[in-house]
């Protein structure tokens, strides 16, 4: 028999509105001995069962739920979750490179899985699903046939839950830089060395979405390896200024460019907010500009210090669009809510005196599916407005 967790009174709505979570303050206690990571079953305070998930006693996240059914849970059912996964992915069309598992989305808490041609990069969040590394590397080889099976697992989330950070290979021999196509484009992905897994999947279809805007002189702040970039160029361009800190981030913008035989694209090693703050003083417009932050904020508590950072990288690339010109402004902090992002874009145009429409407000690609219940899944805006 499995150790029991039951909810205190009242606590259990969220957990039937959808929700995998379950925290610290929620519960009442246990039930059996429990192993850590082990398997627990969650009822309410009615002793009516609720799911079955993994519990780890060192987190305020006690327990993620993986099913809502009395189900073992084993290789037969990881078999069963990740084939729904794939399939998604086959229906939606991507074959070479997609999001192939997205933790709570996919009813997989914890587990992320990246695919770039004939390689999967498997990063693991949690204890719990920790315990289960072997038989999802197994299940992943039997059903994609990787040549590779790369670990990056390297968040400092782990800390949290207990556990070391781990990258390296699971199966198969280190890959070197990985070629994938996005939307015409050949794209070296370095998933060893790269930020995350090694590209940022999440902004595929926001980065098609620029097409129609992507005229005369582009500037691309926080580019990483050039996915707004190499689209803007492709999509017509004249001039392409991609901007980074990352010197090594840099060079694989100049190797996709070659790639794509491009010649229009810039580098340039530069702090963007120093950047923005010169290119202002110095009276510099562009017809689009593109601004792609990583999480500023990374915590709740963080938010209002990374609100005055949006807000100032976002007045001061509206300043540098020409009247009539694009911008295309992107958050991936799920604490900055769709609705505080718009509010600061709101307030930064109020601040520099110019007008703005927006045209789009898109999120994350549909390989990022968005769990009802579970509002951290929805944590990418991407808006595209026109300044005049």
């Amino acid at each position: 028999m499995l150790p029991i967790i039951p909810f205190k009174p009242g606590e259990e709505a969220d957990i039937c509105a959808g929700r995998l979570w379950i925290f610290d303050n929620e519960i009442a206690g246990i039930q059996g001995d429990l192993l850590p990571g082990g398997i627990v079953d969650v009822y309410d305070v009615h002793k009516s069962f609720l799911g079955r998930g993994y519990c780890n006693m060192r987190s305020k996240i006690r327990v993620r739920l993986l099913t809502r059914q009395h189900e073992n849970i084993d290789k037969e059912f990881f078999i069963k979750r990740l084939k729904q996964a794939i399939s998604l992915r086959i229906r939606l069309g991507h074959s070479n490179a997609c999001r192939m598992i997205f933790g709570d989305a996919d009813l997989l808490p914890g587990l992320t899985v990246d695919r770039f041609g004939e390689v999967l990069v498997l990063q693991i969040a949690t204890l719990g699903m920790e315990q289960f590394k072997e038989c999802i590397t197994e299940c992943l080889k039997e059903l994609l046939h990787p040549q590779c099976i790369y670990e990056r697992s390297d968040l400092p989330a782990r800390k949290k839950e207990g556990l070391e950070m781990r990258t390296g290979v699971l199966f198969g021999k280190e890959p070197g830089l990985v070629e994938i196509r996005e939307n015409g484009l050949r794209i070296l992905i370095d998933v060893v060395h790269g930020q995350k897994t090694g590209y940022f999947l999440d902004q595929r279809e926001n980065r098609a979405a620029i097409a129609p805007f992507a005229q005369g002189d582009v500037l691309d702040c926080f580019c990483h390896t050039g996915g707004f970039a190499l689209h803007a160029a492709k999509y017509g361009a004249s001039s392409v200024e991609a901007v980074d800190v990352s010197a090594s981030a840099l060079q694989m913008v100049q190797m996709n460019a070659e790639l794509n035989q491009f010649n229009m694209i810039k580098p340039i090693e530069a702090n963007v907010f120093d950047l923005l703050k010169n290119y202002e003083q110095a009276n510099k417009k562009f017809d689009l500009v593109i601004l792609d932050p990583p999480a500023f904020a990374k915590s709740r508590s963080a938010l209002r210090g990374a609100e005055r950072g949006y807000k100032e990288i976002n007045l001061r690339g509206m300043e540098l669009v020409k009247p009539g010109g694009f911008l295309v402004t992107c958050s991936c902090s799920r604490f900055m809510t769709p609705k505080l992002f718009l509010d600061m874009i709101k307030r930064a145009s109020a601040d520099v005196g110019r007008a703005a429409r927006i045209l789009e407000i898109r999120y994350q690609s549909k390989d990022h599916p968005m769990l009802l219940g579970a509002e951290e899944s929805l944590y990418l805006k991407c808006v595209i407005l026109q300044i005049f």
